[in-house]
């Protein structure tokens, strides 16, 4: 188990729709935190380089508009390859500030894109990913969805890190899935800023008694391009996501957070000790558990749509 450390989450807003600014900035907050003593930074979901709130990408049953399409084109091109220049220039971000740091993106694989979270170490090594498994309601109509493969905690110094994206956490046999790998540092990248969403991830800590960061975007209006047909309106200062971001303790205590006022570092000292103190009595997958009565079955198999046998 490591020693005391600091942990923080950027509550910020992307340049959306412009993949190479949204990197410059992120370049520049994780040097923040970094100041900050931070040893751990997690990014919101969908901060490179968008989350489109108020978006209908021209959708109606049976029908799809010209100007969505070109919502969807210009959504598309500021997405990011895995692996490509975008992930090496987030690799050496992480180096250069000796961070883990964990981002959400939007990822692009031949024709679709998918809401995913990359993982760095500070040597500036690239981890892995993980791509959100259920898209919310309309976000289905622009992201893909993810398998069983990209379920990864990895075992790093810090403690066993993983992330599991906004309503993928009220999904129980995933986070029952992500217990059972004996995740320590839950990251929830996220776009819900409701006020509901804080309980939610205090219970995500009481339940997997793991410290759980939280990290939404602010945005407001303005931070988007002036043709950006979103229902919210044109007035600039409309607030489009809310923040709210947190760290919270393995006992459900909020550390830091949640915070609606605009954009913002929020760090926490986290104990590492504090995991063991809390499964004194409760480990929803060990002594807490009844497997002879409730057993959860996980499928890990990559599901191409194409799988080429050669003889």
């Amino acid at each position: 188990m490591s020693e005391t450390f600091v942990a923080a989450v950027v509550q910020a807003a992307p340049v959306p729709f412009d993949r190479e600014r949204t990197l410059d900035k992120l370049r520049q907050l994780a040097a923040d935190a970094a100041r900050r003593g931070a040893k751990l930074a997690l990014f919101p979901e969908a901060f490179v380089s968008a989350y489109p709130k108020g978006l209908d990408f021209g959708a109606r049953v049976g029908m799809r508009t010209r100007e969505g399409r070109e919502d969807f084109r210009r959504y598309f091109d500021s997405a990011v390859d895995v692996p490509g220049p975008g992930v090496d220039f987030m690799a050496r971000v992480a180096r250069e500030n000796r961070l883990h740091l964990v981002v959400g993106v939007i990822e692009r694989e031949i024709g679709t894109l998918y809401c995913t979270v990359l993982f760095f170490a500070p040597d500036g090594s690239y981890l892995g990913k993980h791509r959100k498994l259920m898209p919310t309601a309309m976000e289905r109509l622009v992201w893909g969805f993810g398998d069983g493969s990209t379920l990864p905690v990895f075992d790093t110094p810090l403690g066993r890190l993983g992330a599991v994206i906004c309503w993928e956490n009220y999904m129980p046999l995933l986070r029952t899935a992500m217990y059972a790998k004996n995740i320590q540092l839950w990251c929830a990248p996220t776009a819900d800023g409701r006020k509901t969403w804080i309980p939610t991830m205090q219970h995500v800590a009481l339940e997997g008694r793991c410290f759980v960061l939280s990290c939404n975007q602010f945005t407001r209006r303005r931070d988007f391009p002036a043709d950006y047909r979103a229902i919210q309106g044109d007035d600039p200062d409309t607030v489009i996501s809310e923040g709210g971001s947190c760290i919270v303790s393995p006992l459900g205590e909020i550390l830091a957070g949640p915070d609606y006022d605009g954009e913002c570092i929020l760090t926490a000292k986290i104990d590492p000790g504090e995991i063991a103190r809390g499964k004194y009595d409760f480990d929803v997958v060990g002594h807490y558990a009844r497997p002879d009565v409730f057993r959860l079955t996980v499928n890990e198999r990559p599901q191409p749509a194409v799988v080429t046998e050669k003889a």
